[in-house]
C-alpha cells in the first residue's frame, strides 16, 4: 500500500519520489517543447529539473527541522503528486526560482520560534524573498510572512522589525549594480514588474481546472481538520503552524492577482498545501480513505493527460 511505503523517511522514498518528479519532467517538456533540442537546451532542462528536486529537498529538509509534520515522506509526495497533478507550474523557470528562494525564506522564518539569531534570521528571509520577487514580483505579498512570524513569536524589539529593510537594500544595491554593469534596460524592468489581473480564461482548460478543483478542495477539507488540531499542539509550536496557514493564503491571493495566469503562480501554494495535508494523512485512522485520497492524486495526471 502506498500510505504505508510513504509512512516512514527512509532512503528508497527519496529515490522513489526523485524518479518520479524526472518521469513528470521530462513528459511534461516532451509535450510542451516544440524547438529543436540542442545542447544549450539540454543544458538549461537539466538544470531546471535541478531546481526543481533541489527544492523537494530544501522543503523536506525545513519541514523536518521544525516538526511541521510527523517523520515520514508524506509531504515530498504530496509536493511532487501537485506538481503532476498541475504540470504547467514546470514551464516557467521563473516561478520555479522564486519559489525555490522562498522555500529557502520559510525556512529561516519558522526557525524563528527558537527565538537565537533572530536579526540574522530576519535579514536571511528578507533577503531570499527580494530575491524570489527580481524573479516573479508578488513574491514580496511574502514580507507579510515576516511580519506575522513577529507578531505570532512575540518578536517586539524595534530593532528586529528594521532588520528586513537591511535584506531589501542589500539586494537592491547588488541588483542596481549588476543592471549598471550589464546596461539592462531598467525603464522596461520596472515599467513592466507591477501588474494585476483578474482575467481567469487563460486558465480555462479541463487540465489546469480538472487540477486545480481537486487540490483547493483537498485543501480546504484538509485546512478544517488541520486548524481544528491545532489546540491538541505543543503552545509553543502552534505559531509556526499558523504562519502555515498564513503562507497559503498569501498564496492563494497570488494565484489571483498574478498578471500572466498559466498554472505556474500555483506552485507558490504547494508548499504549504502539502504540510496541511500531511498532518491531515497522519490523524486518518480509515486506510482505506488515506489510501484513496493518495490514488486520486497520482490518477489524476494520468487521467488528465488522456482528456
Amino acid at each position: 500500500m502506498i500510505s504505508n511505503f510513504f509512512s516512514q523517511s527512509k532512503p528508497i522514498n527519496f529515490v522513489v519520489i526523485s524518479v518520479t518528479l524526472l518521469i513528470v519532467f521530462v513528459i511534461t517538456k516532451y509535450m510542451t517543447l516544440d524547438v529543436e533540442l540542442d545542447t544549450l537546451l539540454i543544458t538549461k532542462q537539466i538544470l531546471l529539473f535541478g531546481v526543481c528536486l533541489f527544492s523537494v529537498f530544501v522543503f523536506d529538509f525545513l519541514v523536518n527541522k521544525n516538526n511541521l509534520t510527523k517523520k515520514n515522506s508524506y509531504k515530498i509526495l504530496l509536493f511532487v503528486l501537485f506538481i503532476a497533478v498541475l504540470p504547467e507550474t514546470l514551464l516557467n523557470s521563473k516561478t520555479l526560482l522564486a519559489n525555490l528562494f522562498l522555500l529557502f525564506a520559510l525556512r529561516r522564518i519558522i526557525s524563528l520560534r527558537s527565538k537565537k539569531d533572530i536579526k540574522k534570521k530576519l535579514f536571511d528571509a528578507s533577503f531570499w524573498i527580494t530575491i524570489a520577487s527580481l524573479f516573479y514580483f508578488w513574491s514580496v505579498l511574502f514580507f507579510v510572512l515576516i511580519a506575522a512570524a513577529l507578531v505570532v513569536y512575540v518578536i517586539t524589539d524595534v530593532k528586529n522589525w528594521l532588520v528586513p529593510i537591511l535584506g531589501v537594500l542589500t539586494v537592491a544595491v547588488i541588483g542596481t549594480s549588476y543592471m549598471i554593469v550589464m546596461n539592462f534596460d531598467t525603464y522596461n524592468y520596472f515599467n513592466n514588474l507591477i501588474d494585476v489581473s483578474f482575467d481567469f480564461s487563460s486558465l480555462n482548460s479541463k487540465r489546469i481546472i480538472i487540477g486545480a478543483t481537486i487540490l483547493l478542495s483537498f485543501g480546504v477539507w484538509s485546512l478544517f481538520y488541520y486548524i481544528k488540531n491545532l489546540k491538541s499542539k505543543t503552545k509553543s509550536s502552534r505559531p509556526s503552524f499558523s504562519l502555515i496557514v498564513i503562507a497559503a493564503i498569501i498564496a492563494i491571493v497570488i494565484i489571483v492577482i498574478s498578471p500572466i495566469k498559466n498554472g505556474s503562480e500555483f506552485i507558490f501554494l504547494f508548499a504549504p498545501l502539502a504540510i496541511i495535508m500531511t498532518n491531515y494523512l497522519e490523524v486518518i485512522s480509515e486506510k482505506w480513505f488515506k489510501e484513496s485520497l493518495l490514488w486520486i492524486l497520482i490518477l489524476t495526471p494520468i487521467i488528465t493527460l488522456l482528456l
